[in-house]
């Protein structure tokens, strides 16, 4: 099997599990929410952590952007302040007072701008921590260029999308694919268009939360022999043992949502774990991966004077 690098850190087997914390848009548009979850994943061990970058007219209709939608108060006048609004949805705002929401004005608030990126950028060096993005969009992926990340992640909405995928490859990035709500088929075109040599694939159901009989955690395994690259695991269940039972399955990269709150608002906070659980997590793969051992059978340096005690014929 080989492995890649993201980074200078090795990925693959016969090295640690590589720990990313999916920041997505847990951070509700605010940047402070960010660094925070920036800090809980460093202090959880993690190597990396996750955003989201869409260009909102490119993903979505106008269609789609007008409809009514409700909107919690703080994240709308947070991005008013932001200056992420138009001038139209900013006077429809003040008019209804912040209650005429719509599914753009929540598009618009969750996308974080050039400077916020920046200021993210410069945190999470000083934090020492690696941070990428998924990319909804092939302008997104110019966006992103401009900070030179070290790898790429393929959601999983957008496996299909080929010409999101060739833009990515172009960048000569490592690339990591998600394959929720996907066929094998779907997968081998997705991988034909993607490096093998610099490509991870995850294996990921895609339900908010997933329920324990829906993971299919022997997909990894399937997955690892099918296409002969590094497989990690990328989970929306509650909880965090069947993340550790993934890495039993061979997975070498484990993906999580990350959240200071399951109770804050947002699509995916419900299906993400909280500071002290993905420390926790970190901590049970870490256990296991020592406990798994190489698989060797020897005499340990330790067991010999027991033998010598116990053993009476054969020594």
């Amino acid at each position: 099997m080989p492995e890649i690098k993201i980074g200078d850190v090795p990925v693959g087997d016969g090295h640690p599990v590589f720990f990313v914390a999916e920041i997505g848009i847990n951070h509700n548009g605010n940047v402070d929410m960010a660094k925070k979850l920036i800090d809980a994943a460093k202090s959880a061990g993690c190597q990396a952590v996750k955003f989201q970058k869409r260009t909102v007219p490119a993903v979505y209709t106008a269609e789609e952007l007008a409809k009514a939608r409700a909107v919690p108060r703080d994240i709308v006048a947070l991005a008013m302040a932001r200056g992420v609004l138009s001038e139209e949805s900013v006077r429809r705002l003040q008019e209804s007072k912040l209650k005429n929401t719509t599914n753009g004005d929540l598009k618009w608030a969750l996308e974080l701008t050039l400077e916020e990126y920046q200021e993210i950028d410069a945190y999470r060096k000083e934090k020492e921590i690696l941070w990428f993005a998924s990319p909804w969009d092939e302008a997104s992926v110019d966006f992103l260029e401009r900070f030179n990340p070290p790898v790429y992640k393929v959601a999983s909405a957008t496996l299909t999308d080929d010409d999101l995928l060739r833009k990515i490859r172009a960048t000569g990035k490592p690339v990591i694919l998600s394959t929720g709500m996907s066929t094998l088929q779907q997968i081998d075109h997705a991988a034909r268009l993607l490096d093998d040599d610099s490509l991870v694939i995850l294996h990921c159901v895609s339900t908010y939360p997933s329920e324990p009989y829906e993971l299919n955690l022997r997909v990894i395994l399937q997955l690892r022999e099918r296409y002969g690259v590094p497989v990690g695991y990328s989970g929306h269940e509650k909880g965090i043992e069947q993340s550790v039972y993934a890495v039993g399955y061979g997975a070498c990269m484990i993906e999580r949502h990350i959240t200071l709150d399951r109770g804050l608002w947002g699509s995916d906070q419900s299906a993400s774990i909280e500071p002290q659980e993905f420390l926790a997590l970190v901590k049970a793969v870490n256990d296991f991966k020592q406990i798994s051992g190489d698989g060797m059978k020897r005499i340990l340096d330790s067991e010999v004077p027991i033998m010598k005690k116990l053993r009476k014929k054969g020594l």
